[in-house]
């Protein structure tokens, strides 16, 4: 499966893109389209610049692993609007905490709506929860429901209560 237009244009409005290295609110050197080291294109460093092009390169590509990334974790088939939540979600967290999340568990064990609340425990970055995480989970939630009903799913602000006795319950497979 491959990310929409939708989707990568939440990717897009999240990282934002800057030609210039600079190091994100967790410390890591970023450039372009929120592009880190993890990604695989290469070592992200202080005074490095890319073009608009390179930015525009560098997501297409890092895409694809993430793509990939999300398809490897997922033992069921999601919509195009989960994939390419899911896809934001693993682009900005990494694939190792994207393959352990509970919104992957949740997913997998049929819980859509469990694993919609539970992008919104992502929401830290250097053990700080950040506005703009929490906004951009809401987004990701929201674009993850999109389909499920004609309803427009409400954001919200923090995870419903009731998510880890759920998802404990699963664990314990009750």
């Amino acid at each position: 499966m491959k990310i929409s237009r939708e989707g990568i244009a939440l990717i897009k409005k999240w990282e934002g893109c800057r030609l210039m290295a600079y190091q994100d609110s967790a410390g890591v050197w970023t450039i372009g389209y929120g592009t880190t080291t993890a990604a695989g294109l290469g070592t992200i460093k202080a005074g490095m610049t890319i073009s608009q092009q390179q930015a525009d390169d560098w997501l297409v590509a890092a895409l694809v692993k993430y793509e990939a990334a999300v398809s490897r974790a997922l033992t069921r088939s999601p919509s195009q609007s989960q994939f390419d939540a899911f896809v934001s979600l693993c682009y900005n967290i990494g694939e190792g905490a994207f393959s352990r999340s509970t919104a992957v568990k949740l997913f997998n064990a049929g819980d859509v709506l469990g694993a919609a609340d539970a992008f919104l425990l992502w929401r830290k970055a250097g053990g700080k929860v950040l506005q703009g995480l929490v906004n951009r989970r809401q987004d990701e939630r929201a674009l993850f429901l999109a389909g499920k009903s004609n309803a427009v799913p409400t954001p919200l602000p923090v995870a419903k209560p009731g998510l880890w006795a759920r998802f404990w319950a699963w664990l314990k497979g009750n």
